[in-house]
């Protein structure tokens, strides 16, 4: 008779074990969707001040044809891009796109002192902030789930029901260094 109601206490023990594993799974799984829609949310925001900004910036150096036009490219890539890797790939060339656009704004000292430029600096820039910090949270709430699912005993209820590993949210190389800017052509 104990040994029944050990086995007993034992079965519920782990049932409840796998009913909180895949609880805490699935809890991750929407953290993450939850703050991939924040970071879309924070560049769709980018995406809609770029133009303004381009236009402004064409006001005073209409000769930088070049750089409008890559930025222009960048935001439209961006604006179609797929799947944590292609978004992280078409997020790193507006962000060169973007720094190149500040560097052609330096040498037109009228241009940086107009109010609306200034403004919307300052809202690309809090902006950059904002998608900054939704990058790491999904990339912290990325670390959980990954590690959940290639940790033992987790990982068994995670291949048992379909919970995979999530891709990290990377800049590349080249949008970690400094931008050449060439004002010889």
């Amino acid at each position: 008779m104990v040994l029944i109601i050990v086995l007993v206490v034992v079965v519920v023990l782990l049932a409840l074990y796998a009913i909180a594993s895949y609880n805490g799974l699935v809890r991750l799984r929407n953290r993450i969707d939850n703050a991939w829609a924040q970071i879309d949310v924070q560049l769709r925001r980018r995406y809609d001040l770029i133009p303004n900004l381009v236009n402004t910036v064409k006001g005073y150096a209409a000769h930088e044809k070049t750089t409008f036009e890559a930025i222009t490219e960048a935001r439209a890539n961006a604006i179609n891009a797929t799947g944590v890797a292609g978004q992280s790939q078409a997020e790193n060339q507006i962000t060169g796109a973007l720094k190149s656009l500040f560097a052609v704004a330096e040498a037109y000292p009228d241009l940086k002192a107009n109010q609306n430029f200034l403004e919307l600096q300052e809202e690309l820039s809090g902006t950059e902030g904002r998608i900054a910090y939704a990058r790491q949270f999904y990339n912290d709430s990325v670390l959980k789930l990954n590690t959940k699912i290639q940790s033992f005993p987790s990982s068994i209820l995670a291949n048992a029901f379909g919970f995979s590993k999530r891709e990290y949210f990377e800049a590349d190389d080249t949008s970690r260094g400094p931008v050449s800017v060439d004002f010889g052509a």
